[in-house]
């Protein structure tokens, strides 16, 4: 049987661009996703580059790369991701206050700006005014999650790479076990499966500081409602949620432990095909496999993008739900895994869609001998 250089665990667009520029380096890459038809956060993601919220030299330095590695990513991969630039408006609730709310942006590289309730219906004229006290914009970048992960796997294998649809069941020191009766080897597992990577490295007996929420959207088919920005909150519970469940580590070893009460995060993006993704729901609960009520849940995300964005409330549409893999310290989780020699992680990743790009360059670069100080300084 083959041997490979690196076998990459993930379909997603962390997997598929690693893989790719794996592959770019000439290495035998073999790349495994376990849905025909991904699930995954990549799946369900808003889409939005929000390369302008470095905070540290390192952050700002990645997200500089970023929008430039964009700038002409379509072109590289031979395919439209529909890369495009557009306003990101960060609604702030009627009952906090717009200046304490800006001036909690100043230490991000380019600080969004403090709009009116008036200016900021004019800039989104969807928005019930009585909602808000004011919002903040900033120019952000936006592609489409799926068609760019996509382009990255279809230049990955026309740089030679091998695909393959199954599940793996175990993590070897020498390749991978899967469900198709078939044991992969090679010389290198990155494992790349977002909110399942814990799991599926518990299950090789190492324990990492991985976790993932539970995260649960409306999509809507095309509709003739109309938005001109991507819509946020600008004082995300989502980041409280993830700093709380992340205190006590072994909690996340207990199947079912629901360990902070559930968020709502409302905020919207249309694509360009006319398609509205509505959310966000934050569940941190331990069990990936966790069963969530979806009408419930539906109920509540209507209700609250309702009150933000009134004309969204009674599309047409279908909840989803996915899993989205967090550190404990909003850096990502890269590098060998100590104790299981030839395995890597590539996961949990904040800003994940401007992070993945720079970083999987430079992890490939990496994994060819030379040295890279941003991928040293962030190695678990």
């Amino acid at each position: 049987m083959k041997t490979y250089d690196w076998i990459v665990v993930g379909g997603g667009i962390t997997g598929a661009a690693l893989s790719y520029e794996l592959a770019k380096k000439g290495f035998a890459v073999l790349l495994l996703e376990q849905d025909v038809t991904p699930q995954n956060a990549t799946r369900y993601s808003y889409g939005g580059l929000a390369y302008w919220s470095g905070t540290t030299l390192l952050t700002r330095r990645l997200c500089e790369e970023a929008i430039a590695r964009y700038h002409i990513l379509s072109q590289e991969l031979d395919a439209d991701i529909q890369f495009r630039e557009l306003d990101l408006l960060l609604t702030i609730s009627a009952d906090n206050d717009p200046e304490t709310t800006a001036a909690s942006y100043n230490h991000f590289a380019i600080p969004p700006r403090l709009l009116s309730i008036q200016e900021a219906c004019e800039l989104e004229p969807q928005l019930n005014p009585e909602a808000i006290s004011g919002a903040l914009t900033v120019k952000h970048g936006h592609i489409h999650p799926e068609k760019t992960a996509q382009a990255y796997i279809q230049a990955f294998k026309r740089a030679g790479g091998e695909m393959q649809i199954t599940q793996v069941l175990q993590v070897l020191q020498n390749g991978v076990q899967t469900t198709i009766n078939a044991t992969f080897h090679s010389a290198n597992v990155v494992i790349c499966a977002g909110g399942l990577g814990r799991q599926l490295l518990k299950s090789a007996g190492v324990s990492i500081k991985l976790y993932f929420t539970h995260e649960e959207i409306i999509e809507t088919p095309a509709v003739d409602v109309r938005l001109r920005t991507l819509v946020m909150p600008a004082n995300q519970q989502r980041f409280q949620l993830e700093a709380e469940s992340t205190q006590v580590d072994e909690l996340w070893d207990e199947l079912g432990n629901e360990l902070v009460p559930p968020i709502l995060d409302v905020g919207a993006i249309q694509f360009q095909d006319g398609s509205i993704r509505i959310g966000q729901i934050s569940r941190a609960i331990a069990d990936p496999h966790a069963e969530v009520n979806s009408d419930v849940s539906e109920k509540w995300l209507r209700k609250g993008a309702g009150q933000i964005l009134p004309a969204l409330e009674h599309l047409p549409g279908t909840w989803y739900h996915c899993l989205v893999a967090f550190s404990s310290n909003q850096l990502p989780l890269i590098g060998a895994i100590p104790g299981l020699e030839g395995v890597h992680v590539f996961s949990g990743f904040s800003n994940p869609l401007v992070l993945i790009p720079p970083l999987a360059k430079r992890f490939a670069n990496f994994a060819t001998g030379q040295e890279d100080e941003i991928i040293t300084k962030i190695l678990i």
